[in-house]
């Protein structure tokens, strides 16, 4: 097992010799939220345009792929993000994508998915869902995009703003606690309900 990571407030890493990868690594929060967005957009605009789904079915199967995502991120998180790592590779492959924003979790440029790899990813997505789904794809993925982009809004700004004084300030202290006291606890970001269902929230005192 690797040892702890100790977070820094300051600072960065470079991750790859490579000039090119490193820059690749790195990105600003809006250029994968314009991604997402725009592909949501797009694909809502084809479901209207190019199926028979009805709009209630569409609206249905959104809020359904939001729900989803949810779900998905909080298995990412705690299995994948936060792996064991008892062997060479699986701590280097942690490290790479999770273990350097707890070291540096302020380093803006690492708090979103490169924009390389989140058109990878929406594609394949879109190409998987329509294998399962058929048209029902074109309602459900803008759904399951939005609530990624939603994730990525809500993990910036805990990382770069002070709490609000209202019942959001619950993201920013969750988020803290996973961070900074205990990491094998609350692993939802944008949502606490998967940490209720499945025992990870932290304990209030």
């Amino acid at each position: 097992m690797a040892e702890a990571i100790l977070p820094k407030n300051r600072g960065t890493r470079q991750l790859f010799k490579n000039p090119v990868l490193e820059k690749l690594s790195r990105t600003h929060i809006s250029i994968p939220l314009i991604i997402f967005f725009t592909y949501s957009t797009t694909l809502l605009y084809w479901s209207v345009t190019h199926t028979s789904l009805s709009p209630k079915f569409t609206v249905l199967m959104f809020f359904a792929g939001m729900l989803t995502f949810t779900l998905v991120e909080y298995l990412a998180h705690r299995y994948v993000f936060h792996m064991g790592t008892y062997t060479k590779w699986r701590a280097k492959f942690q490290y790479t994508v999770h273990g350097v924003h707890h070291e540096f979790p302020k380093d803006k440029e690492r708090l979103a998915m490169p924009p390389l790899l989140s058109v990878t990813i929406a594609t394949i997505l879109l190409l998987l869902f329509r294998l399962v789904l058929g048209d029902v794809a074109f309602a459900f993925l803008p759904g399951f995009l939005v609530g990624y982009a939603l994730y990525l809004s809500v993990h910036y700004i805990v990382h770069v703003y002070q709490p609000p004084k209202n019942f959001l300030k619950a993201l920013w202290v969750n988020h803290a606690v996973h961070h900074y006291k205990d990491g094998e606890v609350v692993f939802g970001v944008s949502s606490p309900l998967w940490d209720y269902i499945f025992g990870t929230m932290r304990e209030k005192k």
